[in-house]
């Protein structure tokens, strides 16, 4: 059986108003929204007739950072903290003065995205606190009249687009600052107040920063698709930004699916990219040290390209916008190995080739990619290979790799004993055709012996 996984987000943007009510003891109470129907599955919505040309870019990338920053930086206790430990609003709220991130840390970041090998950025324009880490004219809950005193997303976008990187936001529709964030559920003027605020911010998001790649919506609670005004929402984002990619946490299916902290593969063709923490936390938390080694962050994207997806990876940095010393360690590692197998990775095609104990795949064309992890010296080999290989070498030297091929295994000889590349080394199999695999072919058809 498949493992099931539930997240937080998830699981909150699926439960929506009841979980309120429920929260509260008190009867479910639906809120009277007219404001729109939600859409039926085969109504076309903004943005369909031009998603393949708008998401090209994206599917070629396959590889991006998260950024979770905010207010909660500076509590050192995951990005949650407010509402896991019930901190009142005129408690929580007065840290946003005591948040002061040094300049030119997102240059730092961007520089840090680059090296790593990764194509675009997110980051958090407003989390779950509330707190606009952009300039705005809809509440004094910002950087530039706050703590910071300046305006983190224009500087984001800058140095992102300083390293060539494509530019995304991230924004939470839950609001745990807002007085209409939870009673917009049960009150019909409530809700009109808040969906105005929710949408002016977005205008803003969408119209002050030049051209705008990915808007990464979060946590639809305590709403659905009408009550946020879904439709519209996503029509004002495109009527703005005509080539922006949008994902499905607004209620509406959007552009692309988001699995969080498992790797999960869409079907029937449908975009995904699954994002993904260092360690456990998206935000800063001091005190959490299970991080991730390169290893499998390098295994855990080649899990998602195979499939045709992306893996968003997090940073949550220190206070003064400093990331961690681990974060950096393990992408630069990760950096240096996609400088020699990047083209592996990027704009690379679905592989059906996938059974090794000890390898994982990818394919760009007819050249399957066999990506060792744990390397067993001497020889490799693939079972049910149904192509031909015409020839075979170690990405990371250029050598030459024999082969022999039967009709059920390729035995790739005369390897080193030591790995040539760390942390996974990658084989380039040139293949006549296609390269697939049909292990049952070996199991039913190979030649047994008597007992």
């Amino acid at each position: 059986m498949k493992k099931i996984e539930l997240t937080r987000r998830t699981f909150i943007s699926g439960t929506g108003a009841s979980l309120l009510a429920a929260g509260s003891g008190m009867r479910k109470i639906v809120p009277e929204v007219a404001v729109q129907q939600a859409p039926a599955a085969s109504t076309p919505l903004s943005g369909d007739s031009n998603r393949e040309e708008r998401m090209q870019w994206w599917k070629a990338a396959r590889f991006g950072m998260f950024i979770h920053f905010g207010v909660y930086s500076t509590i050192g206790r995951h990005e949650w903290v407010m509402e896991d430990e019930g901190v009142p609003v005129v408690e929580y709220a007065p840290r946003a003065a005591t948040f002061h991130p040094a300049p030119g840390s997102q240059r730092a970041w961007a520089r840090l995205a680059k090296q790593a090998g990764m194509k675009y950025m997110v980051m958090t324009s407003k989390h779950h606190e509330g707190f606009c880490n952009f300039n705005t004219k809809l509440t004094n809950y910002a950087a530039p009249k706050q703590g910071p005193g300046r305006d983190l997303i224009g500087e984001y976008v800058e140095a992102a687009r300083a390293e060539g990187l494509r530019v995304g936001f991230y924004y939470s529709l839950m609001d745990w600052h807002h007085p209409d964030g939870a009673r917009c559920a049960t009150d019909e003027d409530a809700r009109k107040r808040f969906v105005d605020y929710t949408h002016g911010l977005i205008h803003e998001l969408m119209s002050n920063y030049g051209k705008i790649d990915v808007l990464w919506y979060d946590v639809a609670w305590p709403l659905d698709a009408n009550g946020w005004e879904s439709v519209r929402m996503n029509e004002m984002v495109l009527h703005l930004q005509p080539e922006i990619i949008v994902n499905n946490r607004n209620q509406l299916p959007g552009d692309f699916s988001t699995p969080e902290q498992h790797i999960t593969a869409e079907t029937g063709g449908r975009a995904w990219e699954t994002c993904m923490t260092l360690n456990d936390s998206w935000g800063y938390q001091v005190a959490d040290d299970n991080w991730k080694t390169s290893k499998t962050v390098i295994r855990n994207l080649i899990s998602c390209v195979r499939d045709s997806g992306n893996y968003l990876l997090n940073i949550g940095p220190k206070p003064d916008g400093s990331v961690p010393d681990p974060s950096v360690r393990v992408l630069r590692e990760v950096g240096e190995w996609m400088a020699v197998n990047g083209h592996s990775i990027y704009n690379s095609d679905p592989c059906q080739v996938r059974r090794s104990n000890y390898a994982s795949f990818t394919r760009v064309g007819n050249t399957l990619y066999m990506h060792v992890h744990f390397w067993p010296g001497g020889y490799v080999a693939i079972s049910g290979l149904m192509t031909k290989v015409k020839s075979a070498k170690l990405v990371k030297t250029g050598e030459t790799v024999p082969f022999k091929q039967d009709d059920f295994r390729v035995r790739l000889t005369d390897l080193p004993m030591k790995a040539p590349d760390s942390p996974v080394t990658t084989i380039a199999i040139e293949c006549e055709s296609e390269p697939t695999q049909d292990t049952d072919y070996v199991r039913k058809n190979k030649p047994r012996i008597g007992v």
